[in-house]
Formats: C-alpha cells, sequence, structure tokens
C-alpha cells in the first residue's frame, strides 16, 4: 500500500510537513515563457478526491475552459503504484483490489496507466511523492505545472482570451493585499491544518493542530455572519479555497482525521456558506463524495487499516441555504 505521504513529510515530533511541488513553469499570453496559452495544448490531470485538485477544476468550470483545457479524472483508490487512470468502478468497496494490475487505460492524451508516468517523463529522476493536479503540455510532452496555485490564476487570467466567461475574476486587484492575506491563513489554519491533524503520530502533534483547525473555524464562522461570502457579495478564490475543505469535512475529515470537535453542520454561518457555493451554477457536478470517501478510507491505510467505507453521513447539500439575508446585510453596509 502506497504510504499517504512520503516520509520526509514527517518530522521526528510527529508533525505532517508537506512536500513543496516540483514543477512551477508559468504559462504565459505575452510570450514572457515557454509556454504560451493555447487552445488544446493543455490537459489536466485531477482527482475529484482532492481537495487541491478541485480547486483547479472549480477555476476550468467557472472560467468556461472546458473546451480549451481537457481534463481527465483518475480512479480515487490510489494503490501501491500511485494514481492510477482506470475506470473508478474497478476500485469500489468489495471488488477485487488484488487484481488491477491488468486494466484499460483511460488517459486520452498518453496512454499511461499512472500518473507517476506524466512525472517521470517529465523528470527521470523524480522520486517524490506524485500527486494531483498536473497540468500537461501536449506539445512539450511534460508536466509545466503541478501547483493549484499557480494552476488557478493562470487560468483566471491567462487563459481568458478562450474563456467563455471572460469577466469573471476570483483575483480582484482592490483587495489583492487582503485576499492574499486571507488565503493564506486559510491554507494554514483549514486547508493543510487538517492533514496535519489527521497525519500526526504524536498526541500533542494532533491536539495543537485540531484547536488551531477549530479555532480558525469560530473566526470564520463569525466573518460570515456579517456577509454571503468572505468578501462581501462576491465569490474570489478564497471561498473555492475555502469550499473544498468544507464539502469534505463532515464526509471525512471529522471521523477519518479526528477533527471532530465539531461538525461543519454544527456552524449555522459555514454550513449556509457551503450550500450556498454547492449549489451555484455548474459546482456540483465538480463535486463526488463517494470518490472523496473511498480516496480517504481506501487509501489511508496507515489510519483506516481495515479500508472499509462508511456508508454515512446523510448529507443534504440541496436544501435552502438562507444566504440571501446576509447579501442584504452587505449590501447595506456598503
Amino acid at each position: 500500500m502506497v504510504p499517504a505521504h512520503a516520509p520526509a513529510e514527517q518530522t521526528d515530533s510527529g508533525e505532517f510537513q508537506r512536500q513543496e511541488d516540483a514543477f512551477r513553469e508559468w504559462i504565459s499570453n505575452d510570450g514572457s515563457t515557454p509556454y504560451p496559452a493555447a487552445g488544446g495544448r493543455y490537459h489536466l490531470y485531477v482527482s475529484l478526491a482532492c481537495p487541491w485538485a478541485s480547486r483547479t477544476i472549480i477555476f476550468r468550470k467557472l472560467k468556461g475552459l472546458e473546451d480549451t483545457i481537457g481534463m481527465t479524472i483518475v480512479d480515487p483508490f490510489r494503490d501501491e503504484k500511485g494514481w492510477a487512470f482506470r475506470d473508478p468502478e474497478r476500485s469500489r468497496p468489495g471488488s477485487a483490489l488484488n487484481k488491477l494490475d491488468q486494466f484499460e487505460s483511460t488517459d486520452p492524451v498518453n496512454d499511461f496507466h499512472y500518473l507517476s508516468q506524466t512525472y517521470t517523463a517529465t523528470d527521470p529522476n523524480f522520486k517524490e511523492r506524485v500527486t494531483v493536479p498536473a497540468l500537461w503540455d501536449k506539445k512539450t510532452k511534460k508536466i509545466v505545472n503541478n501547483c493549484e496555485d499557480d494552476i488557478c490564476p493562470m487560468f483566471n487570467r491567462v487563459f481568458n482570451e478562450f474563456a467563455k466567461n471572460k469577466d469573471i475574476d476570483f483575483f480582484p486587484k482592490d483587495i489583492e493585499a487582503e485576499h492574499s492575506k486571507l488565503s493564506d491563513f486559510l491554507y494554514d489554519n483549514v486547508n493543510n491544518r487538517v492533514y496535519r491533524a489527521g497525519f500526526a503520530t504524536r498526541q500533542r502533534a494532533y491536539e495543537g493542530s485540531c484547536k488551531k483547525l477549530f479555532d480558525a473555524l469560530d473566526e470564520i464562522e463569525k466573518r460570515l455572519s456579517k456577509s454571503r461570502y468572505l468578501f462581501g457579495n462576491r465569490m474570489v478564490e478564497a471561498d473555492w479555497r475555502l469550499f473544498c475543505t468544507l464539502i469534505r469535512f463532515d464526509a471525512v475529515y471529522y471521523g477519518h482525521f479526528k477533527c471532530n470537535l465539531r461538525r461543519i453542520i454544527d456552524y449555522p454561518n459555514l454550513q449556509g456558506y457551503l450550500l450556498d457555493l454547492y449549489q451555484h451554477p455548474g459546482i456540483a457536478e465538480t463535486v463526488s463524495i463517494d470518490h472523496i470517501k473511498r480516496h480517504y478510507y481506501m487509501t489511508h491505510e496507515e489510519i483506516n487499516p481495515t479500508r472499509i467505507v462508511p456508508l454515512g453521513p446523510i448529507l443534504d447539500l440541496t436544501r435552502s441555504h438562507g444566504r440571501d439575508s446576509r447579501a442584504q446585510l452587505a449590501a447595506a453596509a456598503l
């Protein structure tokens, strides 16, 4: 079984320390880099289970780049060879997981069987953990970028010529400094903090991360009592950054990662905000609770050695979110 993280990502004190992204080349629309923005040239490899990859899926969807940038979804079950290009039905609970060696590739670009092949094609000496997302260049036949913090801004601006929704801007200039500060806060205290709690191997490390996580959620709950989104009535990158953690919280992080002081449904504003974003046109189709649960519970054998995937919880993501009143409140404050 592949470990959830590389040995180098675990400190002596039991803290999870995430590895750096390996490929950080930039696509440009002004000729400033070797990778020009172009329709049909780039392909996005993602997992519906991964919050980091999910943010790039959302940006691709909301900017209207589906016809410009192809996308392939890996199987949610990550075996000892890593993320695989196979029919996800083959790894459903109860299937013959030990008979997955022979399967037809679902990679339409390279006919690879594993995402690791894109990494070694880019760097034959690559030895770190293979991660999603990965943005592949079909012309040079290598990964341009595997960092969602780069890919999302590129989708937002660099590919705007090809976007169906050109007027949408998730990185508005007038709040750039405050937005960047909040995004950093969310990454450290929410997005990555659930992993630091879940992958901790010492009690003190776990408790410290868990407390910081819920302190942050308490703070965001207060912020959302005054406005519909994190910055008034407009959705920005930070909203989707937070959403990708919130949508996984009650289904996985609460139990699997022991982030169980409270559920998101126990926070009135956070829960309504989560439903509001989920019900935004196009977002529901980017979410698969099935893939999310299968990946975490079946892949992290050191946390869940039986690989049993729980039936629950029952999540009603379509009920009324009640956030319209927050929009009126934010408008009145202007």
